[in-house]
């Protein structure tokens, strides 16, 4: 089986059971790859289970507060990204270097009783939303969007070579917006609500509202790929 095939991800097969993996300062995208770098032992075994299994991993967001009981079941947001598990390297004292790929938006339904190490809920897929009413405006909109993130990101030659790849491919606006939201330095609360909002449209205004009105240095501490993310 080759790695489209491993990463080929049909809903009706979807049981509608996510592992969770909440995590406070990370919002996972579809349709992007995540580096993770798994430690704690609950999230070591919930990455043994998806390996046995069918690799489904879904990254969910802890809410403010969850520092008072970060150990136990802290409120996490409602939206949160499925994936799976496209690469892994199991450590030789029991950690994971992993690669996860966004497969899909999923909303949480309710979690399920407390009876393994790590968090499960049941969940239903999302998808994205495209407005008959919008679709006249939309090409507009995609051009304004890849624009304004060329107008603040001159330098980034690896990145901007990336996204000619990406525009040639003639790719939805909810792909483009998901692949930006990810790789742009935005705060955590912009990225939630990127992620939360499945009406494309309304998701690409968003993002262009967050980026800023004038052209400023750029960033140099922005990666894509980005570094490994930690539990």
């Amino acid at each position: 089986m080759g790695a489209t095939d491993d990463l080929a991800f049909s809903p009706a097969d979807f049981s509608g059971v996510a592992r969770l993996f909440p995590l406070p300062n990370l919002v996972m995208f579809p349709h992007v790859l995540q580096p993770l770098h798994v430690f704690e032992p609950r999230y070591r075994e919930m990455v043994e289970a998806a390996l046995a299994d069918d690799r489904l991993i879904a990254m969910a967001v802890l809410a403010p507060g969850w520092e008072a009981d970060y150990e136990g079941r802290p409120p996490i947001f409602p939206m949160v990204c499925l994936g799976r598990i496209a690469s892994h390297q199991r450590l030789d004292d029991g950690r994971f270097n992993l690669l996860l790929a966004g497969l899909r938006r999923a909303r949480l339904l309710r979690e399920l009783p407390p009876n393994k190490l790590y968090r499960e809920a049941k969940v239903e897929l999302v998808d994205d939303a495209y407005a008959s009413q919008a679709s006249g405006r939309r090409a507009a909109l995609q051009r304004r969007l890849v624009e304004q993130f060329r107008r603040q990101m001159p330098e980034l030659k690896t990145l901007h070579e990336q996204l000619d790849e990406i525009l040639a491919s003639d790719i939805p606006l909810g792909i483009l917006t998901d692949i930006l939201g990810f790789a742009l330095k935005l705060g955590l609360d912009v990225k939630q609500r990127l992620l939360a909002e499945s009406d494309v449209d309304r998701r690409a205004e968003t993002l262009l509202a967050a980026l800023p009105a004038e052209e400023g240095p750029p960033d140099a501490t922005i990666k894509f790929p980005p570094d490994f993310s930690i539990n």
